[in-house]
């Protein structure tokens, strides 16, 4: 028996004990359901099931290459031929097995369409910021591919597309119909020659995907070069629902602190950058050091590539001078900064349950003692917050920021599916207001918490005790979540309602409703407060019983379908008011 024969033993053997059939999902009372082969997988099991069926593909896919006799690199390919980091056979079988076990994101099913599909003529681009599961994903559609005719290309900043151009030829010749290219952005000649792939190899029937962290690069070629030629797969937005499911985690105060890149040990493969972190927004540090890496150097090399940099537009001078990742990084704090700034200042007097000032003022009332942040100064704490923009290397700064570049910046960051705009509408007003919010929470919390911690250096506040400042500063952060979660309910609502349906928030002269949800067809609304908080008390849902809101929203929007509060506690209804755990609600869109 030679050596190839008692390989196929191995892996026959080992197939008998392994399941068949491939996992499915349903959807049972708002719960995501693991099925195999029409029986249901406990939650306890799925994890293990995951490895067993990864494992079998992986030896399924071993098994092909073995009987087209392609080991390594297949006995016909010399990978001296290539110009490029080809990788085929038993090197890319071996490269799959570091995803065995995981979980599969939810955008990879259109990924399997496209594999599976007719897609002649387009190719599939895969991108997102650092850490949003990308390489995982490619790699575990690999593993389900025949290996024989799979191969996987790392590209690097040397490479050119004339080299990729000749590897491709290559490949085709040896009958490849799956070709996986990483990293393709770093090519500095990748966006103005893109069209090559579509027209040519995807044309002939090759099926091309293309991945990276690049995410502007991709955006600008789709516009560009790939026009309606390519499928879209971005991977940045990570909603709360496949976040506590990839990671099990369904604590929402975690995904506010976390939220927005998987932890480095489930998604790193050789990012040795990097490998020292455990999450992306662990603190204010790793959050920065995120922007710079991730977001601000994806931007400054996809213009730099792109029409040789003619693209920089009003960027140029910030570019030239260095200058432009600290406009990147001043200007997403200046919008969290922003954030933070209509926390703190906002009317304390009113009777939202959230106020940091308010609850305050009660327990130092119920104390016999008169509130600390009635006692510090907010005007002053407020204008250094305020200052704070113009204090960071201003009289350093060669190029002074004006409308324009934070216009252009903005415009970047919502291609790269950062920044989303979830506008605020008013009763009456003709016009939204803009309402930006991060698609990531954690980079904003994080940012917001390091702020809250600074401003709390205002000297009267100093002069109380180390446990008051700290109960001070938790009731802070405790608004800061608050705030959030709205935000990431309002955002994750906009991201799965039809075009005839909107989501937004609602302002009257006096109060708000945190979100409504408008069917313009159909003419009707839903009414939703949202709360941090894990208890149900009536001031909670005050303006939803409030019978002159009602009537002015019904005039403007419709009948009212339903009035709810989302919250941290358990499902109940109270006033004809329903109340909806926030976990339940997330999980369920």
């Amino acid at each position: 028996m030679d050596e190839r024969e008692k390989q196929l033993e191995r892996i026959e053997k080992e197939l008998m004990k392994l399941p068949e059939g491939n996992i499915t999902y349903k959807n049972i009372r708002g719960a995501k359901r693991m099925y195999l082969k029409g029986k249901y997988i406990k939650g306890a099991d799925e994890a293990k099931t995951l490895a067993l069926v990864a494992r079998r593909n992986s030896l399924l896919a071993e098994k092909d290459a073995l009987l087209a006799g392609n080991v390594y690199a297949g006995a016909s390919m010399q990978h001296d031929l290539f110009e490029t980091n080809v990788m085929a056979g038993m090197a890319l079988i071996k490269a799959t097995e570091g995803v065995l076990g995981y979980g599969y994101r939810e955008c990879a099913e259109s990924l399997r369409d496209y594999l599976e599909g007719d897609s002649r003529g387009r190719v599939c681009l895969i991108y997102g910021l650092r850490r949003t599961g990308k390489t995982t994903m490619v790699l575990q559609e690999i593993a389900n591919l025949p290996m024989a005719k799979t191969a996987y290309i790392k590209i690097l900043s040397s490479n050119s597309m004339a080299e990729l151009n000749h590897d491709l030829r290559l490949l085709a010749s040896m009958q490849y119909e799956y070709v996986f290219i990483d990293e393709i952005t770093l090519m500095s000649d990748f966006i103005d020659s893109a069209s090559l792939l579509s027209d040519v190899y995807a044309m002939q029937g090759m099926k091309i995907v293309l991945s990276g962290t690049d995410s502007l690069g991709f955006a600008i070629s789709a516009r560009e070069e790939l026009y309606d030629r390519a499928v879209m797969i971005h991977t940045t937005f990570i909603p709360f629902r496949e976040y506590a499911n990839l990671l099990n985690i369904h604590d929402v105060d975690e995904y506010i602190r976390y939220g927005g890149t998987f932890r480095m040990r489930e998604t790193a493969f050789g990012d040795m950058e990097l490998a020292d972190e455990s999450v992306s927004f662990r603190d204010n540090e790793t959050t920065r050091r995120y922007i710079d890496t991730a977001i601000a150097k994806n931007i400054q090399h996809s213009l730099a590539c792109y029409q040789k940099g003619g693209h920089f537009k009003h960027l140029l001078g910030l570019y030239e001078l260095d200058e432009l990742t600290g406009a990147i990084n001043r200007i997403i704090e200046d919008m969290n900064h922003r954030f933070l700034l209509s926390v703190l200042t906002k009317d304390f007097e009113s009777h939202d349950l959230g106020s940091s000032r308010q609850i305050d003022r009660k327990r130092a009332a119920a104390a016999g003692r008169e509130s600390i942040l009635d006692q510090v100064n907010t005007s002053l704490i407020t204008s250094r917050l305020m200052d704070m923009l113009e204090i960071k290397n201003d009289e350093s700064r060669v190029v002074a920021l004006q409308e324009d570049h934070v216009l252009e910046i903005k415009q970047y960051l919502k291609m790269l599916d950062l920044i989303v705009d979830c506008p605020t509408r008013a009763i009456g007003a003709k016009t939204s207001m803009e309402n930006i919010v991060f698609s990531q929470p954690g980079m904003r919390y994080c940012q917001a918490q390091a702020l809250v911690y600074v401003l709390m250096q205002d000297e009267m506040f100093n002069s109380f005790s180390a446990i008051e400042r700290k109960e001070i500063c938790d009731l802070i952060l405790e608004e800061v979540r608050g705030r959030m979660l709205e935000e990431i309910v309002l955002l994750e609502t906009t991201k799965v309602l039809p075009r005839s349906r909107k989501a937004f928030k609602l302002m009257f002269d006096v109060g708000e409703i945190d979100m409504v949800i408008a069917d313009a067809e159909q003419l009707t609304c839903e009414l939703y407060e949202i709360k941090h908080s894990s208890k149900i008390d009536s001031r909670q849902y005050k303006n939803l019983i409030d019978a002159d809101k009602m009537a002015a929203i019904e005039h403007e929007y419709g009948t009212i379908l339903s009035r709810n509060v989302i919250y941290r506690g358990d499902e109940d209804a109270i006033d004809g008011i329903r109340y909806i755990n926030v976990a339940n609600y997330l999980m369920s869109l």
